[in-house]
Order: structure tokens, then C-alpha cells, then sequence
């Protein structure tokens, strides 16, 4: 994976190109879901997916001129920095208020990649179209306004501050999220492993504190090192990887902490009680922030942790 600042002029346009028509994919997608229930709304993403092939001409134009008929094949997922995209247009029920948001996210990222590029460029005519393609990307405004009196009842209007706020809930908020999931069900199988090998309150105390350490630090780092903020302007990876990593650990602790209580049988049932606590929250976190259904929420954590429970309370027992 490159890095942005690695980047070639000519692998800046070739990522542009690609990018665009990833874009017009996806608003096509939209709008083909879209259009028994709301058809006004799926012409303003077929209008805005002939955008995005508009911008993908101008852009290759200017690549043909400037490097030839040889375009470098380059995407997102191959330069650190851009956001995930969740495949939400393969979802079996597709929420318009979850179209809005990820039209929103797509349209933010791709003028904050515009205007990085724009500053990366020497050549006066392609610096020109890649300052204009941020401007007609970063037109969140007139988005939100269109979007808005489609779909939404209330006509409230999103601003770009707005939009923003969104990428910052996705890439801050939702590392610690995914940190708190992934420490409170990878931790289940050592700790309860341990317990029930030894049953020993203290034996699993220590286990547990420190499978909690070490999948804090872990998580940390591979946050950490998974974006450089370059692209997404979104800033250090610091505050990101410290976030993810400590919510690592404190789901890991959450049900460690119990095993500190001398009797083994008491501090196992209290953490027992501690699991399906945190189970039943992970599960509203994924519906509610992530845009998972909730079938999908209960069968991927809830049903997830309990075999990694089950796992670790079987092997300790054997």
C-alpha cells in the first residue's frame, strides 16, 4: 500500500480517474434500489453519477495528454488514507437516511483527495481541473438541499460542517468502537479458558489483564498505522490508535475486573452476568452506529461471543 505523498502525477490523475468511476458506480447502484420508492431521489443520483463520468472524461483527457494511452492501474484501496466504504447498497433493506449519509461521506472524501492533489501538481492546466473538481465535489450544501426536500419532511439542511462531523463520528468514534468489540469477544476464550483450567480467581485475573493489554496495544498500532490522515484530512493517527487501543483494553477488562472477587464460582457467575451485559450493547453499537441490521448484530456478536465463550470454558475444562 503507498502512501499519498509517494504518489506520481500521473498515479494522482490514474487514482482520480478510477475513483470516479467507483463514485458513479455506487450512485448508479443508489439509484437503481432507490427508484420504486422514490424516484426523484433516484434521478438526482443518476444525475450525479453522469457527473462523476463527466469529471472521469476531463480527467482522462489530461492524462492522455500529458502521459499517453497507458493508464496505471491504481484505486483507492491501494493508497493509505481513504475511508472504508461500506457495501451498504447490498444491504437487503437499504435506508434512505444511510444513502444520504455515505453520498455525503463519498462527496467530502473525494473534495479533500481534490484539493490534496491539486497541491501536488506542477503543471498549471491540471492543478486548474483538479481545484475545480474540489469545488464540484465539495458542493455538500446544494447536496443536503436537494437531498433534503426529497426525503426529508422536516426540510432541515445539512451543512459541510455537518458532513464533516460525520467523518469524524466514522474514523474516531468508530475505531473505538470497533476496539470495544473486538476486546470484549477476543478476550472471552483466554479468560474463561484460564478460570476454568485453574479455577483460580487470581490465575484468570492475570490472564485476562493481560490479554487486555496486549490486544489494547495491538489494536492501537493497527489503527494507528492504517491511515495517515493525508487524504482524509481527518489528522494524526495518534489520537485514532490511542482511542481504539483503550477501548481494547476495557472491553477486555470489563469482564476480568470480576475475578478480583476471591471465590472462583461468584467471580465467574458475575462475569458471566458481565458478558451478556456487554454482548447485548455490542450489538445495539453495530445497529445503531454501524448500519448493521439487527439480525445480522445479534448473530454476528451475540451469537459470535457465546462461541468464543463456550470455546474457552470447554478447552479450560478439558
Amino acid at each position: 500500500m503507498k502512501r499519498f505523498h509517494d504518489l506520481s502525477e500521473a498515479e494522482i490523475l490514474a487514482l482520480a480517474i478510477s475513483s470516479e468511476e467507483e463514485d458513479a458506480r455506487i450512485y448508479l447502484q443508489f439509484a437503481n434500489r432507490l427508484k420504486a420508492d422514490y424516484p426523484a431521489t433516484a434521478a438526482l443520483f443518476e444525475r450525479m453519477a453522469h457527473e462523476e463520468h463527466g469529471h472521469r472524461h476531463a480527467l482522462h483527457e489530461m492524462f492522455t495528454h500529458r502521459f499517453g494511452g497507458e493508464l496505471p492501474y491504481i484505486t483507492r484501496q491501494d493508497v493509505k488514507g481513504f475511508l472504508k466504504r461500506d457495501p451498504i447498497w447490498l444491504l437487503e433493506t437499504l435506508r434512505i437516511d444511510t444513502v444520504r449519509r455515505q453520498a455525503e461521506v463519498m462527496e467530502y472524501e473525494a473534495q479533500q483527495f481534490y484539493i490534496k492533489a491539486a497541491g501536488r501538481t506542477r503543471d498549471a492546466d491540471t492543478r486548474q481541473l483538479l481545484a475545480d473538481l474540489a469545488e464540484a465535489e465539495g458542493k455538500h450544501e446544494t447536496l443536503a438541499q436537494e437531498l433534503g426536500g426529497q426525503i426529508e419532511t422536516s426540510g432541515a439542511k445539512e451543512t459541510e460542517d455537518e458532513a464533516a462531523h460525520r467523518i469524524f463520528v466514522l474514523q474516531i468514534v468508530q475505531p473505538g468502537l470497533a476496539g470495544l468489540i473486538d476486546g470484549s469477544i477476543s478476550t472471552l476464550a483466554p479468560i474463561f479458558a484460564a478460570a476454568f483450567a485453574t479455577q483460580d480467581s487470581w490465575a484468570a485475573f492475570l490472564v485476562g489483564l493481560a490479554a487486555s493489554i496486549g490486544a489494547g496495544i495491538s489494536m492501537g498500532l493497527t489503527e494507528g498505522l492504517s491511515d495517515d490522515g493525508a487524504i482524509t484530512g481527518r489528522g494524526s493517527p495518534w489520537p485514532r490508535g490511542i482511542a481504539c487501543g483503550v477501548m481494547t483494553m476495557l472491553g477486555g477488562l470489563g469482564h476480568t475486573l470480576p475475578y478480583l472477587i476471591p471465590d472462583f464460582w461468584t467471580a465467574t457467575a458475575v462475569a458471566g452476568v458481565v458478558v451478556a451485559i456487554e454482548l447485548a450493547a455490542i450489538a445495539y453499537v453495530r445497529m445503531r452506529y454501524m448500519e448493521t441490521p439487527f439480525t445480522s448484530a445479534i448473530v454476528q456478536v451475540v451469537l459470535g461471543g457465546i462461541l468464543v465463550l463456550l470455546a474457552g470454558i470447554f478447552i479450560g475444562s478439558s
